[in-house]
């Protein structure tokens, strides 16, 4: 689930749209506000079923020697990237699913409203202006927050267990572009132009291309976190 600089490791948090929304909602997302949702498929038809608007996409993955050389690849062509993405390091063991929701969250603080006062409200404006390590080693120091992620990953259908080979990031937004956010790397990857509109569209088309490299593999899970209750809900 990553490099850990640190010794400190979480048990991962399982890819189940009930477990990650009581998170989000506990640590201070609005219930009214945002959710998550299983998405189905990447053709068309079934993006078209998600709920509109898409905030952002949560992917995990399966960690392969090919999909770690390609990690290495692309970061060493990594550019720094725009001040208006909301970007951090992992330097905890397994907290890959906490990080990618603070990214999704991160880069949305003007499209939802957060409980005033709570973890994630103090956490954000906290972090601000901090670099991405520095966020990072916030993270990693905050007890309240182990103790949330502890609680969410115990509360899946799976047996928790920090033995994994599975690995969480995000999709989102920032001035005009797509951005994969990843704590694993050395910073955001742009994917060129995107809007709202076609956030899950343009997310789809990069998320089915890192499947297509690894055929062998089906440990593959997408989630959106759109507006709750939005247009084409279930």
């Amino acid at each position: 689930m990553a490099d850990s600089i640190s010794a400190k490791r979480w048990l991962p948090l399982e890819a189940n749209p009930d477990v990650m929304n009581q998170f989000l909602w506990g640590l201070g997302v609005k219930e009214d506000e945002a959710e998550c949702y299983d998405v189905y498929g990447l053709d068309e038809e079934l993006l078209a079923m998600v709920p509109k608007p898409v905030y952002a996409v949560l992917f995990l993955y399966p960690i392969t020697s090919q999909s770690e050389d390609e990690r290495i690849k692309e970061d060493s062509k990594t550019k720094e990237p725009s001040s208006g993405v909301y970007f951090m390091k992992q330097t905890v063991g397994n907290a890959c699913g906490t990080i990618a929701l603070l990214h999704a969250v991160g880069n949305i603080t003007t499209e939802i409203k957060l409980v005033e006062g709570s973890f994630l409200d103090r956490f954000f404006k906290s972090t601000a202006n901090m670099d991405p390590m520095e966020r990072a080693k916030f993270l990693e120091d905050d007890g309240e927050m182990e103790v949330a992620h502890s609680v969410a990953a115990t509360a899946g259908d799976t047996e928790a267990s920090d033995n994994v080979d599975t690995h969480f990031i995000c999709f989102a937004i920032a001035d005009g572009k797509l951005y994969e956010l990843d704590g694993r790397r050395s910073g955001p990857i742009s994917h060129g132009a995107s809007s709202p509109a076609t956030l899950l569209q343009d997310a789809a088309k990069v998320i089915q291309k890192m499947i297509e490299k690894n055929p062998n593999s089906i440990n593959f899970n997408v989630m959106a976190v759109s507006k709750k209750g939005g247009a084409d809900a279930f």
